[in-house]
């Protein structure tokens, strides 16, 4: 019996290196870093897409077409990309079995794309050339196809993340209850994969292996939102983990919201307050940050600027009464209208209040459009540093603190208002902003990332992976094609991607000096 299987695993090697051997290799690397980029659209005259895997790899196999000159149009969000006479963006390869071929990019992004964190075929091109990789998965874990909107926040000596609506292979309809996983800390005694190279991530699963919900809510209808996942000590000084809860109809109507606490033993956010419907701000809400102010500890939360706060104890977030929001807005008045308060000179009044309106960017796009507010005045409508005519309208995204340039950053994405501008994409373009406060003044922005006619919405800045003192930050978004009317990308869509940037580049040194 032993030598049976023997026999079997020789055939089943041979068979494996024999398909291997029938493989044409094509990668594709970043010209500074030398690194693979993932997510390279490559595509053939007759009209065959590849997308470059995690490592930047293609594994091209068409029957017909060995020893012969084939030429591949290539599409790279970010990159230069090659461009004949005829104004073709592409490269021609003779393609030989087994053989291979290297392609150079020039990035354009500030940003690096570094690969895609979550769904399936991680790495599949690498596999089928039979190169190593450095994931547990592969191919990818938890039976998921693609996640959306991630939170990632350190809690008892591990990471924990959890997605929004997670697809899956086995049925069109997946999980829309929050999915989670956990993965080894990047400090302590058992450090995980370094951030740059991937994550590897341990799902909470069923039986059948595919991701369980991690958000309890008796009533089975609509799906089952989580934002402002924080910790907080309760009244033991022990640290909880909470949340603020939505259960809905998808983007449209809310049935019901609240607040929940993550019960350790069971694994799974439970309900634990129930808001009124009519409460729009008293409860956390984006990616909150902890802020000491005068001595005391607080919570800032918001979306995307963390512009409301409580005391950071699981008694105080419990209630709606101890909310305050910073706004200019006091409640009675109409934002939409632009009616805010004013001090001496004219500018908007800002103050922490339990009775205000919080304020958008949205708001202050429309006041400046209307010519109630001065653009100079903004506080949540930055300059673009390269073109300091145009003013940022963000639309969601992250403020945290860097210790490198000892402000708060924002990484957003711009919500694409001005009808007669030609955007890339109406909502992928990433900013980096920075301000001396949580709430501002954000004054001017740089782009770091674009993404053409391709949707990149919800970015988050994870500070726990900054390396260098925090010159090096790591961000992740949904990649999908969500509200733009392009096909959506093979693999890569609605999933999430990791990039990363340089706080101590060149652009940005001349953008924020220090």
């Amino acid at each position: 019996m032993l030598l049976l299987y023997s026999v079997i695993g020789l055939f089943a090697c041979t068979a494996l290196l024999a398909a291997q051997s029938h493989y044409f290799e094509i990668v594709i690397k970043d010209a500074e870093t030398g690194r693979g980029i993932p997510l390279v659209e490559l595509e053939t005259v007759h009209r065959v897409k590849y997308v470059t895997d995690n490592a930047g790899r293609v594994a091209y196999l068409e029957p017909g077409t060995e020893g012969q000159k084939v030429y591949f149009t290539l599409q790279a969000h970010g990159y230069e990309t090659p461009v004949d006479g005829f104004g073709i963006s592409g490269v021609q390869l003779m393609v030989q079995p087994g053989g291979s071929a290297e392609i150079t990019l020039k990035r354009i992004n500030l940003a690096e794309r570094l690969y895609r964190a979550t769904g399936q075929g991680l790495y599949r091109d690498s596999l089928l050339l039979g190169k190593d990789t450095p994931l547990q998965n592969p191919v990818g874990a938890g039976k998921v196809s693609g996640q959306d909107s991630v939170t990632g926040i350190p809690y008892r000596n591990k990471i924990y993340w959890f997605w929004g609506d997670t697809s899956r292979l086995s049925y069109p309809l997946g999980l829309f209850r929050m999915a989670g996983a956990v993965s080894k800390s990047p400090e302590g005694k058992e450090m995980g994969l370094p951030v740059s190279e991937g994550m590897d991530y341990s799902y909470f699963t069923d039986k059948d292996g595919f991701c369980r919900a991690m958000a309890e809510v008796e009533d089975p209808k609509g799906v089952v939102w989580l934002f402002g996942i924080t910790t907080v000590p309760d009244e033991d000084g022990q640290e909880r983990m909470i949340a603020h809860y939505s259960r809905r109809k998808g983007l449209g109507d809310e049935y019901q919201h609240g607040m929940m606490v993550y019960n350790d033993d069971r694994e799974m956010f439970e309900v634990s307050t129930t808001l009124p419907l009519d409460e729009k701000w008293r409860f956390l809400d984006g990616q909150p940050v902890h802020v000491k102010e005068e001595g005391k500890d607080y919570i800032y939360g918001g979306v995307p600027f963390p512009n409301i706060r409580v005391a950071a104890s699981l008694k105080a977030v419990m209630d709606p009464a101890q909310y305050e929001v910073f706004t200019c807005v006091p409640a009675g008045s109409d934002a939409e209208a632009g009616e805010f308060e004013k001090d001496e000179d004219g500018a908007p009044k800002w103050v922490w209040r339990k009775d205000g309106v919080p304020v958008t960017s949205k708001d202050e796009a429309r006041w400046v459009k209307r010519g109630k507010l001065k653009p100079e005045q903004a506080r949540l409508l930055p300059a673009d540093a390269q073109n300091p005519d145009k003013r940022v309208q963000i639309h969601t995204g992250s403020v945290k603190w860097n210790e490198y340039r000892k402000k708060w950053i924002m990484i957003a994405v711009e919500y694409a208002y001005d009808e007669a501008e030609d955007y890339p994409s109406p909502l992928g373009e990433v900013w980096y902003s920075e301000s001396d406060s949580p709430v501002g003044p954000f004054k001017k922005a740089l782009k770091v990332v674009t993404h053409q006619k391709q949707t990149f919405y919800n970015p988050v800045h994870h500070p726990f992976f900054d390396e260098e003192g925090g010159r090096t930050i790591y961000f992740e978004g949904t990649y999908t094609n969500q509200f733009v009317p392009s096909p959506p990308t093979p693999y890569y869509d609605y999933n999430q991607i990791m990039y990363r940037v340089r706080l101590d580049s060149h652009e940005m040194g001349s953008a924020f000096p220090r």
